[in-house]
């Protein structure tokens, strides 16, 4: 496919070139794009204008920004005006103001006003992710008049597969699916296929609830609706995908330690890349820094029984390690909407015991380590006893330790307003490398006082 489209590309044969693109799948011409990121904004410019706006509007946005500064005008006119309002939507909100008001002037004065108005909601709000573009009937109707309402309106909407019931002052009454209607008599009222178990989205609520409320329902659109209840549009899968998609990736680029990048890793300019990871590098460095203040406060206790300082890489891995577990599975599961702020004692609870497990199990493995070893070597001394009690019952209390840090810290900064992710694998590890430090030393110095200490 690539070598056919540079030969076509070689012989500046735009005919030949408009024909092929036109008899690809969108999402090959999307991924020509991506292979040819240079050509992409010949590629729209070369499409009809409704394959066109089908692929602009599956692109990524630094790609779509980069393609529309390369437009014609007219090309971009067209574009915008044949845009579906949430995709219009999304791209305006990606652009700086001044490219924003260029683009807007390109509209009809009706199209102007419901992008401003869709604009006017919260960045990460449902709003922002709403269709104005919906079939609503009245409850007195009879289907013959809904379908003969659908056949005229049905071709500007975003989706017909859900039918929404409103009353005169616009308020939702229900949703109906559309096979429902298909397969009644004519004569039969909309009101006789309600069933009042309605489930609707308020233009204020955050994007990532409604990700939940999407999977929780499996709907293909749900209605979105203000404080009132009036029906203000819809938000349909395919948007919701998107926005889960990108809620996932800034979630796991968090998670790594560092800031959400917002746009691909190979276009991102590498001073940026640099700003999105220093930060949270030097946190990190700094927090490191106060496990060699632990270390100089616990220096004597190193001096008299050096073995100790064999086993601080074991213990503090040990602990960071199961930190990051237990953070990593309890900001997936908010994600996912299976925990909440409020199970923090039900969680707290599970992880005493997982942590307290998994302690005992590391424990054990740590002991008959320092137990084998001393068969063939005289390192551990006389007292190996009390350093393999002392390595065992650190790895129970730091493994303890770290799955408890681990698990509160999302549910804490969730608390706090703050993103769960912040509570990255990075920074609970740091966390427990310091204070896995402190319970080593300390349960060191209350077994080895009077030996080796």
């Amino acid at each position: 496919m690539v070598e056919q489209i540079e030969l076509l590309l070689e012989q500046e044969d735009n005919t030949q070139l408009q024909e092929y693109l036109n008899n690809l799948n969108i999402s090959d011409v999307e991924e020509l794009i991506d292979e040819l990121p240079e050509h992409g904004p010949l590629f729209i410019e070369t499409l009809s204008l409704n394959r066109a706006v089908n692929v602009f509007r599956i692109l990524d946005s630094p790609t779509q920004e980069r393609i529309i500064k390369k437009l014609s005008g007219q090309k971009v006119a067209d574009l915008i005006n044949e845009l579906p309002p949430d995709d219009r939507t999304a791209l305006f909100s990606e652009l700086h103001g001044d490219a924003v008001q260029k683009l807007i002037l390109h509209l009809s004065p009706e199209d102007r006003k419901e992008a401003l108005s869709l604009l006017g909601y919260e960045e990460d709000s449902v709003g922002r992710l709403m269709t104005p573009d919906y079939i609503a009937v009245k409850r007195t109707w009879d289907v013959t008049r809904v379908l003969s309402h659908i056949r005229r309106y049905g071709k500007n909407s975003e989706t017909i597969d859900v039918i929404y019931v409103i009353d005169e002052n616009g308020l939702l009454l229900d949703d109906i699916r559309i096979r429902e209607i298909l397969l009644v008599k004519p004569e039969t009222k909309v009101s006789d296929l309600m069933d009042g178990r309605l489930i609707a989205l308020s233009a204020s609520d955050p994007q990532e609830e409604a990700i939940n409320i999407f999977r929780m329902n499996n709907r293909t659109a749900l209605p979105v609706v203000d404080n009132e209840n009036i029906l203000l549009g819809i938000v349909t899968v395919d948007d919701i995908l998107w926005i889960a998609n990108e809620e996932y990736t800034e979630d796991i680029q968090k998670i790594g330690g560092t800031e959400a990048l917002d746009e691909p890793y190979l276009d991102i300019n590498l001073f940026r890349l640099v700003k999105k990871r220093v930060g949270w590098l030097i946190i990190l460095f700094l927090g490191e820094m106060l496990t060699a203040t632990a270390m100089g406060f616990f220096e004597k206790a190193i001096e008299k029984a050096v073995v100790l300082a064999l086993f601080i890489p074991l213990i503090i891995s040990s602990g960071g390690n199961s930190g990051s577990q237990a953070s990593t599975l309890i900001i997936q599961a908010m994600a996912l909407g299976e925990v909440t702020v409020a199970d923090w004692w039900r969680v707290m609870r599970r992880e005493l015991l997982s942590g307290l497990m998994l302690g005992l199990t590391l424990g054990v493995i740590g002991f008959m380590r320092i137990y084998i070893w001393t068969m063939f070597s005289p390192i551990y001394g006389a007292h190996w006893i009390l350093v393999g009690l002392t390595v065992g019952c650190a790895l129970v209390g730091v493994v303890l330790w770290g799955s408890l840090a681990g698990s509160m810290l999302p549910l804490i900064l969730k608390k706090l307003g703050a993103d769960p992710a912040t509570s990255s694998a990075p920074f609970v590890a740091t966390l427990v490398d310091v204070t896995g430090l402190i319970i080593y030393f300390t349960i060191a110095v209350m077994l080895m006082r009077g030996t080796l200490l």
